[in-house]
């Protein structure tokens, strides 16, 4: 069972929330955990469980980091918004960089979390 973190800009929710569908049952057999409001509409749209943290820009892009720092986050999806700026960027770029230095997979949109999850 590999524990995965669940994200997405605001503009990118509802992809991550048809994707997460598109997937409910090899998911379902995972450990998951999201930002708060991600997680939220995850579990309303999918019913899946999902392990809430707090809302990205009040410290759940930092929670995520620091469960990868502590080697309690396997995979990360993250389906980032490229077109718009983020308030929280510097936190977005701290999760990034967190994933990249532990070697943790990291999807940053549909295809590469299609080919993240069919490793797990």
């Amino acid at each position: 069972m590999a524990r995965i973190g669940l994200v997405a800009h605001d503009d990118k929710k509802d992809d991550l929330c048809r994707w997460v569908e598109a997937h409910k049952d090899k998911l379902v057999q995972h450990e998951l955990w999201g930002t708060g409001t991600t997680g939220s509409r995850i579990t309303a749209a999918t019913g899946l469980e999902v392990n809430l943290l707090k809302s990205g820009p009040l410290g759940g892009d930092q929670q995520l980091g620091a469960m990868i720092c502590e080697g309690r986050l396997d995979v990360l999806i993250f389906f980032i918004d490229p077109l718009s700026a983020q308030p929280h960027d510097v936190d977005v770029k701290a999760l990034t960089r967190l994933a990249t230095l532990y070697d943790v997979p990291l999807a940053n949109n549909k295809s590469t979390a299609d080919a993240v999850l069919a490793a797990v």
